[in-house]
């Protein structure tokens, strides 16, 4: 969506996280990840503004938000992407003139809920004026959202021409309905654009091919799960895969596993560098349950298919190991 807004020499700033290897990826302006010294310069403007007490006493996401805001405070128009997407969510300190609704499924249980009912309750609540709710895979998003006080619209049917140009362009179904969805909302906010510029749009740890048999995305939930199953079912077929993997603690690694057991010929573990990884053990002891084979990663074979898969940590993981190699 930015990307399309910039070729049209509109002046346009993403925020998005986390980031995958530089703290820069999460403030994307006119078509480049934020440089070190705009960066330093909007952290100094920042933290005069807040002072030291209140600079401090935020918290990690907050700050980044605030600095988000500060570095693109020039720009025409910015796109905010929500932490955890919640009516407490940072991002909502700001006026938002539409709110894009992605599928929501069961994710970050902690803070939005343990229903369906509940997380989409939550979500739905950060809406300010109007939203566009995309393909839902649950009933019950749409009959919340039907309730909310603003304009909703509704991704609706099939859009040939964004199907046939993102299948040009080898893009999986799922992000065929992002660009859908994406393109629906620019149309909404009566903003021009090129469809044929989709063909500029990177999706850097999407469903991604950094080389001819190996792809990243950055997923770790069970949506993602079933949105890569089907990916990969498109693209390959039966062929099985390689799953270079690993989990954090707090997400449902076993009903992962179970929904691309029919892909994987095995398991490659990869170390992750954060106190949230799952215990080990407890990971091999479910692929055991699964009777899924599986061992410790240590480099790629070129006659097989590597997807990787899990979490920003694991992609980070394996470009910092495998790609020097390459």
């Amino acid at each position: 969506m930015a990307t399309l807004l910039h070729l049209q020499g509109i002046r346009v700033g993403h925020f998005s996280s986390p980031h995958i290897l530089r703290f820069n990826e999460r403030i994307w302006i006119d078509g480049d990840d934020i440089d070190n010294k705009s960066l330093n310069v909007a952290h100094k403007r920042l933290y005069s503004i807040l002072g030291k007490d209140m600079s401090e006493a935020l918290s990690y996401f907050e700050y980044t938000t605030l600095l988000a805001l500060v570095a693109m405070e020039e720009l025409d128009i910015i796109i905010l992407e929500a932490g955890l997407g919640g009516e407490f969510d940072a991002t909502n300190v700001v006026s938002k003139e539409l709110s894009i609704i992605t599928p929501i499924g069961f994710d970050h249980q902690e803070f939005l809920g343990n229903s369906i009912k509940e997380i989409a309750t939550t979500k739905l609540n950060s809406i300010e004026k109007k939203a566009i709710i995309g393909f839902q895979p649950y009933q019950e998003v749409y009959s919340i959202a039907k309730n909310i006080n603003a304009d909703i619209y509704f991704l609706d049917g099939e859009n040939k021409r964004v199907l046939s140009l993102t299948k040009k362009l080898n893009w999986s179904y799922y992000l065929y309905e992002n660009a859908y969805l994406a393109l629906s909302a620019l149309d909404i906010l009566n903003l021009s654009y090129s469809i044929k510029d989709l063909k500029s749009v990177k999706l850097f740890g999407r469903f991604y091919p950094i080389s001819s048999n190996i792809i990243i995305d950055v997923g770790h939930n069970i949506l993602a799960s079933r949105a890569i199953s089907k990916a990969l079912y498109d693209k390959y077929g039966d062929r099985r895969i390689v799953l270079v993997y690993n989990a954090l603690k707090d997400k449902d690694y076993s009903t992962i596993l179970r929904i691309l057991k029919k892909h994987i010929k095995r398991v490659e573990i990869i170390p992750i560098d954060t106190k949230r990884a799952v215990d080990i053990k407890l990971l091999k002891k479910e692929l055991n349950n699964l009777s899924i084979e599986f061992n410790i990663f240590e480099n790629v074979n070129k006659d097989e298919i590597y997807l990787i898969f899990g979490s920003f940590f694991v992609v980070e993981s394996f470009i910092k190991k495998y790609l020097p190699q390459i």
